[in-house]
């Protein structure tokens, strides 16, 4: 059984802000940097056999946090990385509203064409779901974990259970620095567990 631990990276000053991230390279802030610290002790505890990132610094540092417990090495995969929202990042919520009103309608709507230069979900699903099968085929039946982004870890999950993009509005998002677990069994991937963390759900953040 191969298990994968699609792990969300730690908060930033934008998501404290409530601004859209996307591609934008924001680091962790002090408390990312210790919400990383203390998921990776118990990340660690799952002995993992390999650790794998996106290649933008919030993700990359969360993944050094448990690098460094373990010694293993980081591989850091560009297709990990957040969805790119276009002209939305870099904007709060309101912002966006008042600048793009029908793209920010359309995006609520769950709609899949936005405009503004967002990329579409299913791209983004596409696009994880192959890095983490390509990542999981060169680790069969061993414990790997993969530090990404919220929308970034859900499309790609959901590609890997064969689930469509649209789907995956029905799922709550990953907090900072929570994880979601799949693994391949006779039937394929399935889901193991959600949104697991060092601390209670509180409040959700957007997963950008």
């Amino acid at each position: 059984m191969t298990r994968l631990i699609i792990w969300r990276h730690g908060n930033t000053d934008w998501n404290a802000e409530g601004r859209v991230q996307g591609q934008t390279d924001v680091p962790l802030n002090d408390l990312g940097r210790a919400q990383a610290a203390t998921a990776a002790t118990l990340l660690a505890g799952l002995e993992p056999d390999a650790i794998y990132a996106s290649d933008l610094q919030r993700a990359r540092t969360t993944a050094d946090a448990l690098a460094t417990l373990t010694g293993l090495p980081v591989v850091t995969d560009a297709r990990l990385r957040e969805r790119h929202y276009g002209q939305f990042q870099g904007l709060t919520n309101p912002e966006i509203a008042d600048a793009f009103p029908e793209a920010y309608a359309r995006w609520n709507s769950g709609n899949p064409d936005v405009g503004c230069d967002v990329e579409r979900n299913d791209a983004v699903a596409k696009r994880v779901g192959e890095a983490l099968r390509e990542i999981a085929s060169r680790h069969p039946d061993k414990v790997v974990v993969v530090a990404t982004h919220g929308g970034a870890a859900r499309q790609g999950f959901g590609d890997m259970l064969g689930w469509v993009s649209s789907v995956m509005t029905a799922i709550r998002p990953l907090q900072n620095c929570h994880w979601t677990e799949i693994v391949s069994g006779n039937r394929g991937w399935s889901l193991r567990a959600h949104n697991v963390g060092p601390w209670p759900e509180k409040a959700i953040p957007a997963p950008v």
